[in-house]
């Protein structure tokens, strides 16, 4: 550090790194006295400010100079630091040799070394001055903010700062420099905490569409007019649409004629074109989203208007008819465009009235086909499922009831999508097919935690060029074509069709594969943004309801804790129980603690 040949004196004042010291001694080491100590250096550790004598560091007091009018003097020219105390301060005294290294240190006026000090030009020294001051005020906003937050009462100018800690909880970074200042792990967690802490998100906000990357608004696309042509007059035939009460986008519906089941789809592929615009969306968005708020669609909602079975009086349809044997077997397929006249009803209300004439007979001709499914292993897993709806700011919960309406227009859409695979198959039409390989070791399930168990073993279906087996359906051909309104692999199945039924050419196996890759990759996210926003709302439920009391159903166990299925809300939850509790068994539960961010609800065993 220093530029000195020779030791500093006793009593000089020195400069250790950036600090004042006092030598004491002089010998192989120089032994200095810090504020808070001595310490044993070496001689070119130390640069010499002033030769003494200083007795101590106190007397290092501040001084009073002209050190604006000193600078304005030696601007753009050298000096040193003897030169500078002095005509700073009228003297050259340990304490103003100090001060007048605390100047060149500070580095705006001054800069350089002990020896050779040069006066900054005055442009130098205003840039830096505004800099600086920009900087301090900086700072000063920073830690206000900070303050604001730890006090959890930001301002409206703070609303841009909180977009930062957004990007962390919807996912869309890692980091958060706000969170870090507060000390809080940079978690999308602790940012949907903080945010609620704050006032900045409601304390029921849904972070998961965005967390999960899908579209929160409806695509905003033109939507071509419906093209003319020769359609099979159906609409002598009664028809249903038939789905749970409040439903927005009807689009299948069913029909009986004598022996013939008819299932009519809304013809979604006569508006939307395998190369426009809107194809490459929906392409994008995989399937619409359905969440407890509302329905975000994959087509513009103009599509629904003009398309949806029973929306309009007269509706176009691609209608698959199809008889059906006392073996179960899907015979004489038939595929047409068609118009038909639908009338629409909620499951409760067809349940009332399955034993009427049309439905008995839709019962009739889809029985045999369920018990052929049963027979070929389709697997009826009996669990808890729950319709959750937030209206008004409530969030309401209704268990799904175990309908034979929902069963018989679940078994019809079936029908209808193995004769779809059936008619492209035999046509050598590139389609994708709904496939589920059979997993290994399955028993019987009859009770509630072996269909629990069951379903963990089941693998996801996957959708690919050929037919092969879906097991958990019992069908050995099957693909997904009654949904082409909320469903991409089921608007791309129609439009494979419709190009076999008008005579042109459709896409080959190859650009089919490509796309329904895409979509799938869309769609994945979608169910993931689906799944998280339900045990969102459900958390927010028990939050809003901590009185709640309800059954949970053991469903498996290990030496502390059980693991129960809470039929009323269909939740899965890990509960300490002091007995041995059997599979099956009903526990009765109330809640203890919500955490809404973490997704988690504790539980206590009552009684």
């Amino acid at each position: 550090m220093s530029t000195y040949q020779c030791s500093p004196p006793v009593n000089s004042l020195v400069l250790y790194k950036v600090r004042p010291a006092r030598v004491v001694s002089v010998g192989e080491k120089i032994e200095i006295e810090l504020d808070g100590g001595h310490k044993r250096v070496r001689p070119k550790d130390v640069a010499l400010l002033h030769p003494g004598p200083l007795h101590r560091l106190a007397d290092l007091a501040p001084q009073e100079g002209e050190l604006h009018a000193a600078w304005e003097l030696l601007e753009g020219s050298e000096t040193n630091l003897k030169d500078l105390a002095e005509l700073a301060f009228d003297a050259f005294t340990p304490a103003t040799a100090w001060a007048a290294w605390q100047l060149v240190s500070e580095g705006l006026t001054f800069s350089g070394t002990p020896e050779q000090i040069q006066a900054r030009p005055r442009e130098a020294v205003e840039r830096d001055r505004a800099e600086r001051e920009a900087k301090a005020a900086e700072e000063r906003d920073w830690h206000a903010f900070l303050e604001r937050m730890a006090a959890a009462a930001p301002v409206p100018e703070d609303r841009g700062r909180l977009g930062e800690i957004e990007r962390l909880a919807h996912g869309q970074s890692e980091h958060s420099r706000i969170l870090a200042a507060l000390g809080h792990q940079q978690t999308p967690e602790n940012a949907h905490r903080a945010l609620v802490q704050v006032g900045h998100w409601h304390a029921s906000h849904n972070p998961y569409p965005a967390r999960c990357g899908v579209p929160t608004r409806d695509p905003d696309l033109p939507v071509p007019a419906p093209v003319e042509e020769d359609r099979l007059d159906l609409t002598h035939l009664a028809a249903y649409a038939i789905d749970d009460e409040g439903n927005q986008d009807p689009d299948d519906a069913i029909s009986v004629d004598g022996d013939r089941l008819w299932v009519h789809v809304a013809d979604v592929a006569a508006l939307i074109d395998a190369e426009s615009e809107i194809e490459r969306e929906a392409r994008a968005r995989g399937a619409n989203l359905y969440l407890p708020e509302g329905v975000v669609n994959m087509l513009p909602a103009t599509v629904t208007d003009a398309l949806g079975l029973g929306l309009q009086s007269i509706s176009p349809a691609l209608s698959f008819g199809m008889l059906c044997n006392a073996a179960g077997e899907i015979e004489d397929i038939q595929v047409h465009r068609t118009w038909v006249r639908v009338e629409r009803l909620s499951y409760d209300r067809v349940e009332e009235r399955l034993d009427e004439g049309p439905f008995a007979a839709i019962r009739c001709l889809v029985e045999p086909f369920r018990a052929r499914r049963h027979a070929d292993g389709a697997t009826g897993l009996d669990l808890p499922e729950v319709s959750i709806r937030v209206e008004d700011g409530k969030v309401r919960i209704r268990p799904l009831l175990r309908l034979g309406s929902r069963a018989m227009v679940t078994d019809a859409m079936l029908m209808a999508g193995v004769a779809a695979g059936r008619f492209c198959l035999e046509r050598g039409i590139p389609i994708p097919y709904a496939t589920q390989a059979l997993p290994e070791g399955l028993d019987t399930a009859t009770d509630l935690a072996s269909m629990y168990a069951r379903r963990r073993r089941f693998k996801p279906t996957r959708l690919t060029g050929t037919p092969e087996l879906h097991a958990g359906l019992g069908l050995p051909i099957y693909t997904r074509a009654t949904s082409p309104l909320r469903r991409y692999s089921d608007l791309l199945v129609h439009q494979q069709i419709r190009a076999e039924l008008t005579g042109r050419s459709g896409l080959s196996e190859e650009e089919v594969t490509a796309r329904v890759a895409q979509a799938e990759l869309a769609a994945a996210s979608v169910r993931r943004g689906e799944r998280l926003s339900n045990q969102h709302w459900k958390h927010v439920f028990l939050r809003e309801n901590q009185e709640w009391r309800g059954d949970g159903v053991v469903v498996d166990s290990d030496e502390r804790k059980v693991t129960v299925v809470i039929p009323d809300l269909a939740l899965e939850a890990r509960v300490r129980s002091r007995d041995a509790a059997g599979l099956n068994e009903r526990l009765r539960l109330t809640v203890t603690e919500v955490d809404v961010p973490a997704l988690t609800s504790g539980f206590r065993i009552l009684g």
